[in-house]
This record gives C-alpha cells, sequence and structure tokens, in this order.
C-alpha cells in the first residue's frame, strides 16, 4: 500500500471506500475498495477532495483480485459448470448440468493451506440440479502474487479436475424380487413401483422384473436372464437379513457374482450387497429402501450411474455421515446424511 497523487493513480487498486457527500441530497460511496482507478475517474476524484489516495499498486509481480479470482475458479473447475463474474475477489461456481458433484477433497485442502486464498465447496457425491450453487472462490487481499496462483494452477492439473459435475448414464436396470410369499401372490409387491420411482427420477429405467421364490438357483438364473435380455445394472430386493431362509446373498453368489461388499456402515441400508458380473453392478437392496425416503440406495446408486466402479473401501467410507436421523420432514441432500470427511 502506498500513497500517490491521483494524477499519478490511473490502473492502481483503491485500499478503501471513497465517500462522496452532496450537501443537501446524499452521502455515500463514490468508488468500492478494490476499484482499479481509471483516466476518467480522476476528475471526480478531485472533486471529491481527493488530491492524493492510498493504493495497492498492480505490477507485473502481483494480480487484482477479480482477475485472480477468475484465474482461481478456471483452474478448479472442470466439466459440467459455469463461472459468474468475479465480483470483490470472489467468483462463484455453479452446476451447469444436473448431475453427481464429485470434490477432490484433499486438492482443496493443498489449496486452502496456501496463504491469502479461499476455497469453499458443497460436499462431494451428491445429486445436483443445474443452477445450483457448488463451490466458490475469494481472493482475501486486494491484490495477490502471481506466484499464489501458478500454485493454485499447478494443483489444478496435477489433481484435474478438483471440482466436476459428472452426467448420470441413462441405464437399463432389471429387478429380481425374491421371496415366496410375493411370487406365490400372498402379498402384493410394494418394492417394485417404489424402484421404479426412483430409477426415473435419475434418468433411468426398469427393463423389467422378475419375481422368484426364496430359492437360490432360481434367483442366480433370473439374474443371468436379466443380463442376456441387456440389463446394465441389476437390483435384487428381499431375502436380505441374515434369517436362514434369506437367500438372495447366496443366490448372487450362485450366480458368479464378483462380490464386493456385503453389509454397508449406513443406518438404514446396512444389509446391503454390492457385486459385480463384469462390468455390470448387482445391488442386493435391503427392506429399508423401500419405506425409507433417504437410504443406502441414494449413497451409491447416483455413483454407479455416473459411471463409478466402486470398491470396498468406498462402501467403508460411508461410515462417517453415514447415520441418517430419520427426519420427519426429509431433507435430503440439504443434510449430513451420506456427507463423510
Amino acid at each position: 500500500m502506498k500513497v500517490v497523487p491521483v494524477y499519478q493513480a490511473e490502473g492502481m487498486v483503491l485500499c478503501h471506500d471513497v465517500t462522496e457527500i452532496i450537501p443537501g441530497k446524499r452521502k455515500g460511496k463514490a468508488f468500492k475498495k478494490g476499484h482499479v482507478i481509471r483516466r476518467d475517474d480522476i476528475p471526480r476524484l478531485l472533486t471529491i477532495g481527493k488530491e492524493n489516495i492510498y493504493v495497492w499498486e498492480v505490477n507485473e509481480q502481483t494480480l487484482h483480485e477479480n482477475d485472480a479470482a477468475l484465474r482461481f475458479a478456471q483452474a478448479i473447475a472442470g466439466p459440467g459448470l459455469s463461472l459468474a463474474e468475479a465480483s470483490e475477489g470472489k467468483v462463484e461456481i455453479t452446476a451447469s448440468i444436473r448431475g453427481l458433484l464429485k470434490i477432490n477433497g484433499e486438492a482443496l485442502e493443498r489449496i486452502n493451506d496456501i496463504e491469502q486464498v479461499a476455497a469453499a465447496t458443497l460436499h462431494s457425491n451428491q445429486i445436483v440440479d443445474a443452477g445450483k450453487k457448488v463451490a466458490g472462490c475469494k481472493i482475501i487481499p486486494l491484490v495477490i502474487g502471481h506466484e499464489k496462483l501458478k500454485q493454485i494452477e499447478q494443483i489444478g492439473v496435477d489433481c484435474y479436475p478438483v471440482v466436476e459435475v459428472k452426467p448420470l448414464q441413462a441405464c437399463k436396470v432389471g429387478v429380481v424380487t425374491t421371496g415366496s410369499e410375493v411370487y406365490h401372490g400372498r402379498i402384493t409387491d410394494c418394492f417394485g413401483p417404489v424402484l421404479t420411482d426412483k430409477f426415473e427420477r435419475l434418468g433411468s429405467s426398469v427393463l423389467r422384473q422378475m419375481f422368484v421364490p426364496d430359492d437360490i438357483s432360481m434367483i442366480s438364473k433370473a439374474i443371468h436372464r436379466l443380463l442376456a435380455e441387456g440389463a446394465e445394472m441389476i437390483v435384487t430386493t428381499g431375502g436380505m437379513s441374515v434369517d436362514p431362509d434369506d437367500v438372495t446373498p447366496s443366490g448372487i453368489r450362485a450366480a458368479g457374482g464378483q462380490i464386493v461388499a456385503y453389509g454397508a456402515p449406513t443406518l438404514p441400508g446396512a444389509m446391503f450387497m454390492l457385486a459385480y458380473f463384469g462390468t455390470v453392478p448387482v445391488l442386493g437392496l435391503p427392506g429399508c429402501v423401500m419405506y425409507h425416503k433417504s437410504t443406502i440406495f441414494d449413497l451409491v446408486v447416483p455413483r454407479l450411474l455416473a459411471g463409478e466402479v466402486l470398491s470396498r473401501k468406498d462402501i467403508v467410507r460411508l461410515g462417517h455421515g453415514g447415520l441418517c436421523l430419520v427426519c420427519e420432514e426429509c431433507r435430503y441432500p440439504e443434510c449430513g446424511f451420506g456427507k463423510g470427511s
């Protein structure tokens, strides 16, 4: 910061607000802190009584906060995002499509460890609609050294993308509903309509729903039938508990599925199974998906539809934030469910 004559201040950055008083009319800001002084500002500044002024000088080593904020945002933003105009050293980043928000938490931490800059985001792995604000970048001082921006840009290159929204793929889903009581018509299936609605909301569709009794061989055959018919994801419902006659996990194993996890650290949703037949995911869904609004389904399925291949470690990590409070009015995803660090 330095004091310069107003005549020499063109291109420099104001360090403070400049107040203008017009007797009997108004008193207010004529120029805001951070304003880059233009040639045609000089007569007005002189009229206000400012012959000398405090400024930050923008030179080869420094950058104005708005220019820096735009470079900052461009460095961390990946596909599926839009950048707002820079204002007061800040740029907001919004989703340009509906999809799965992904945040590289390690890269974000490295960036925020650089002094004089700040980046804040929503939690990763949640569905966001187009137009949703997902991140913001802020330059703290009015001017900042080029070297700090270069550090951020290098992290952006090394960890690209730091922030992105992945589109959801339209998927043909095969459903295998197990349970002798449903198969023989003793009770009405309620799982099918729930799954149809959930998948349609995510842009996918149910290819076919097959009903089988609690029989390992028939469950296995139904899975292979749906695979042959072109199912890109298979969901099994019913028979996921540890009761002796709940044999759905055994049916998935008998069909040849590569088991990733049986059991997930989420409540509701602990009795969940994930397996793969080649690239096709097979999910064993517990009964809670039928009657709870937000469950393991909402934490796993969007990631699969975004093209992610989940590992056991991905499932294990769900424990931090995996407790749903089952609020009377569900606010997911605007709550802590599934929002681990």
